[in-house]
C-alpha cells in the first residue's frame, strides 16, 4: 500500500485511518486453499515436495488449475540464492499454463474453462505511469511471481505447483491451437524476445537480425525473426550448433563466434543483436557485427560484469541496451503473433519427480531448449 500524505487536521486523520482500516480488511489475502507443489527449502539446489496455501479466490481473481510450468535459468538463480535475496521456502516457476477453473464476481473477459497463462508478473501498483502504460513490468513496486511479497508481507509462490491464485491483470489468454505445454515458455522467454524487438523496431521484413547464444531465448528469436520476414544470423560459441540453427530452425547464416575469421567477415552486416547468453563475454567482438547506428540488447544476467569496450561503440555510433520480460498488453500481443503464427518452444517435457535431474541439467546447459514439467500428469511422490 502506498504512502497517503495527510494534512495535519484531526478529522482529516480519522477519515484516512478508517479508510485504511477497510482497504486492508477488503484485500488482505485469506490463506486458506491447501496446495500441493514443490519447493527449494534452503540454498542446497535440491526441490522437495512441499505443501504451501493459497488466498482464497478474490473479486478480481481467477484460479487456475496448472497443467504446465516451464522452468527458467531463472529459477536455477533463486533455488541456489545466487543472487542473495531467495525468500525460502521457494516455489519457483513463472512460465504457466493452466485452465481457469473459478473466476471472481469482477471478471468479466475470463472464464471458467478458458485456456492460460502467467508469467513473471504477479502484482504492480497499477497507478503510476508505467502500469498504466501495461509496462507493469518496470513498475517500483512490481512483484514476481516467485520470491515476490505483497504488500501485505505475504510471499508469492511459483508454478511448480498445482493450483495458482492470480489478478485478472496477470493472466491472458492462450490462443486456441497452441499446446499448451510448448506455449509455457512463451511466458517468460518468448516475451523477453519478443519485447525488445517490437520496443527498437526489429520487426520489419528485410532487417537483419542476430542472436547470439542458441538456448531457451536464442531459439525462440530466430522463430520470431523468421516468421516476422527477418534475416537472421546465429552467433554461437558450439560448431555443433551450426545444423541446428540453419537446417531446422531456419536461420539464414551462423557464424562461430570463437573464429576470429568468421567474426571479421560478418563486420558491419547486422541492423540488431540480441545477446541471450547469461555467461560474463566480451562484448567487442558482437558489437562489431553491427552495422553504423546498430543495436544491441542485453537479455542475459550473467553473475560478473561484462566487457564493454568504447571504440566500438564510438566508431559505429551504436548503442547498447537492456531488457527486461514485457508488460502484459506486449505479452497478450506476443501470444496472440505465436497464435497466428504457429510460433511454439522446443521442450522437453518431464514428470514432476525429474526436476531436480533437469535443474542439473539445465545448469549445463543440457536441454533444446526448454524442460516443461507436466504439472498435472503425476501426483506428489
Amino acid at each position: 500500500m502506498g504512502t497517503i500524505n495527510v494534512s495535519t487536521g484531526k478529522k482529516k486523520r480519522k477519515k484516512v485511518k478508517r479508510f485504511q482500516i477497510k482497504k486492508m480488511t477488503e484485500t488482505t489475502p485469506n490463506h486458506t486453499l491447501t496446495v500441493e507443489g514443490w519447493a527449494a527449502l534452503d540454498p542446497s539446489g535440491k526441490i522437495t515436495p512441499f505443501t504451501f496455501k493459497r488466498r482464497e479466490n478474490g473479486v478480481e481473481d481467477v484460479t487456475i488449475k496448472i497443467l504446465y510450468c516451464g522452468m527458467c535459468h531463472t529459477d536455477i538463480h533463486y533455488i541456489k540464492n545466487e543472487w542473495g535475496n531467495t525468500i525460502y521456502p521457494l516455489v519457483p516457476g513463472h512460465e504457466i499454463t493452466g485452465v481457469i477453473t473459478e473466476v471472481g464476481s469482477s471478471v468479466r473477459d475470463l472464464k471458467v474453462g478458458d485456456k492460460v497463462g502467467v508469467g513473471c508478473l504477479a502484482a504492480s501498483c497499477l497507478t503510476c505511469d508505467f502500469c498504466k502504460d501495461s509496462e507493469e513490468n518496470y513498475c517500483e513496486k512490481m512483484q514476481l511471481t516467485y520470491n515476490g511479497t505483497f504488500w501485505d508481507g505475504s510471499i508469492t509462490y511459483g508454478g511448480y505447483s498445482k493450483l495458482l491464485v492470480a489478478n485478472k491483470r496477470f493472466v491472458v489468454r492462450v490462443p486456441e491451437g497452441l499446446p499448451l505445454d510448448a506455449a509455457a515458455p512463451l511466458l517468460c522467454a518468448g516475451i523477453t524476445v519478443f519485447s525488445p524487438m517490437k520496443k527498437y523496431n526489429m520487426l520489419r521484413a528485410g532487417k537483419k537480425l542476430g542472436v547470439v547464444g542458441l538456448g531457451g531465448l536464442g531459439h525462440v528469436a530466430v522463430k520470431f525473426g523468421k516468421a516476422l520476414g527477418l534475416h537472421v544470423t546465429v552467433i554461437s560459441t558450439s560448431r555443433s550448433k551450426e545444423e541446428e540453427a540453419t537446417n531446422r530452425l531456419g536461420a539464414d547464416h551462423f557464424l562461430l563466434s570463437s573464429d576470429p575469421s568468421q567474426m571479421k567477415s560478418g563486420a558491419r552486416t547486422l541492423d540488431y543483436i540480441l545477446d541471450t547468453v547469461s555467461a560474463s563475454h566480451s562484448l567487442g567482438p558482437i558489437l562489431d557485427l553491427l552495422k553504423v547506428r546498430g543495436t544491441l540488447v542485453l537479455l542475459g544476467a550473467p553473475d560478473d560484469p561484462m566487457e564493454l569496450p568504447s571504440l566500438p561503440l564510438l566508431f559505429g555510433n551504436r548503442q547498447v541496451c537492456g531488457s527486461l520480460f514485457g508488460g502484459m498488453s506486449e505479452t497478450q500481443e506476443m501470444m496472440d503473433l505465436c497464435g497466428k503464427h504457429n510460433i511454439t518452444c522446443d521442450i522437453e517435457l518431464i514428470k514432476p519427480d525429474y526436476i531436480n535431474q533437469a535443474l542439473e541439467r539445465l545448469a549445463m546447459n543440457d536441454v533444446r531448449y526448454r524442460f516443461v514439467i507436466d504439472i498435472a500428469g503425476q501426483s506428489m511422490t
